[in-house]
């Protein structure tokens, strides 16, 4: 993708996003409920309030915190006991069925999906948002990992701000991550100072045995170092928990624990590293089964409108992948958007790619290695 940071909010404020129209799907989903599985921070009591008070349709929500934890349990109900999921594109393999068919339906001729920014509609077909040459998944919100640090214990410039920076002396035993991404992260770090061979880490997608040879060394280098290892996390609240708990001042985080801790304490910042901010993009589908299929289209339409997308990005601090979203996002997120994605950071990012086989099972191993050590 192709983004600078003049457009980036700006591409949110076009007339691109086709506006909402009543459509007989919508008249006929004006009541009974949709079940929606969604990240934990991503549906908040605003957002459920109001698209209950609009559609006159009861949200049953429940929420996950990995995608892990949420394919799982799509998996050991054979797709069904849901309408809508939201998971991570690149992870859109993992909801593919034993006979190759995914759990997710094509994108209903209902929807809006005219709402969504062009370019990241185009660019999901690659990342994981069509199967079979249907798109069944929609880009919902998109994001990042940095670096969250303490500046009054660390004052490290933003230029010079490194991946690396979570193993100097002064951060040993004060440095948080989340194992699956931090060795992405540290690996484009030992990339970048000539310590391990390979294309910018997109190696590991190549073949297992690249995977398995630059992971390999990623790791050992890790365990290497773990003296610095100061707290683990995997969701939203742990990583919040390792800075306000367990006392570290660096840790490799998503953006929205950085941006929020900032909003309480104006010494955390959230900032790029020079190797690359590592970018995600979330999506959301209906599966197949649904039980309440008018209601599943009601609720995407509801959640595509900019004013939601707004809502949505003043809760979290994540970005919407809703055209016109920028026009109500509060002046505290575009002061920290501007803040974070200079031209620099944003001509530099690094996009997680669609999951290959041997992907998720070669990494859950390096995991355990890291974790164990």
């Amino acid at each position: 993708m192709s983004i600078t940071r003049r457009t980036a909010l700006k591409l949110t404020t076009t007339a691109l996003a086709a506006p909402m129209i009543l459509r007989a799907s919508d008249a006929l989903a004006s009541s009974g409920s949709v079940k929606v599985l969604a990240w934990q921070d991503y549906i908040q009591p605003n957002i459920a309030e109001k698209f209950e008070a609009d559609t006159g349709i009861k949200l049953e929500l429940t929420t996950f915190g990995s995608n892990d934890e949420a394919e799982s349990t799509i998996r050991a109900n054979g797709g069904k006991g849901f309408d809508i999921v939201f998971p991570s594109i690149t992870n859109s393999a993992s909801y593919v069925d034993g006979n190759g068919d995914s759990y997710f339906a094509a994108v209903p001729a209902d929807v809006n999906v005219g709402a969504v920014i062009p370019s990241f509609l185009r660019d999901s077909a690659t990342l994981g948002g069509q199967h079979n040459g249907e798109q069944i998944l929609l880009p919902f919100d998109w994001g990042t990992e940095g670096l969250t640090l303490n500046r009054k214990e660390l004052n490290i410039a933003d230029a010079d701000l490194s991946y690396g920076d979570m193993f100097r002396p002064e951060t040993k035993g004060k440095a948080a991550f989340r194992q699956k991404s931090a060795i992405m992260g540290v690996g484009l770090y030992l990339v970048a100072t000539g310590e391990v061979p390979s294309n910018r880490m997109l190696d590991v997608y190549k073949s297992e045995d690249d995977a398995r040879r630059v992971w390999g060394k990623v790791a050992e280098w890790m365990v290497a170092h773990k003296e610095n290892f100061g707290a683990f996390w995997n969701n939203a609240t742990e990583a919040t928990a390792a800075f306000k708990d367990a006392g570290c001042i660096i840790g490799q985080t998503w953006d929205t624990t950085g941006l929020l801790l900032n909003r309480e304490n104006a010494d955390f910042v959230y900032r790029a590293p020079k190797e690359g901010i590592i970018t995600w993009l979330d999506s959301f589908g209906m599966l197949k089964q649904a039980e309440n299929p008018a209601q599943a289209v009601a609720f995407m339409n509801f959640m595509l409108q900019p004013e939601v997308g707004g809502m949505f990005a003043n809760n979290t601090g994540y970005n919407s992948a809703v055209a016109g979203s920028a026009d109500f996002a509060s002046d505290d997120f575009k002061r920290q958007f501007n803040e974070v994605y200079t031209d620099a950071v944003l001509s530099n990012m690094w996009w997680w790619q669609a999951d290959t086989p041997f992907f998720a099972p070669i990494r859950n191993e390096m995991v355990e290695i890291i974790t164990n050590a």
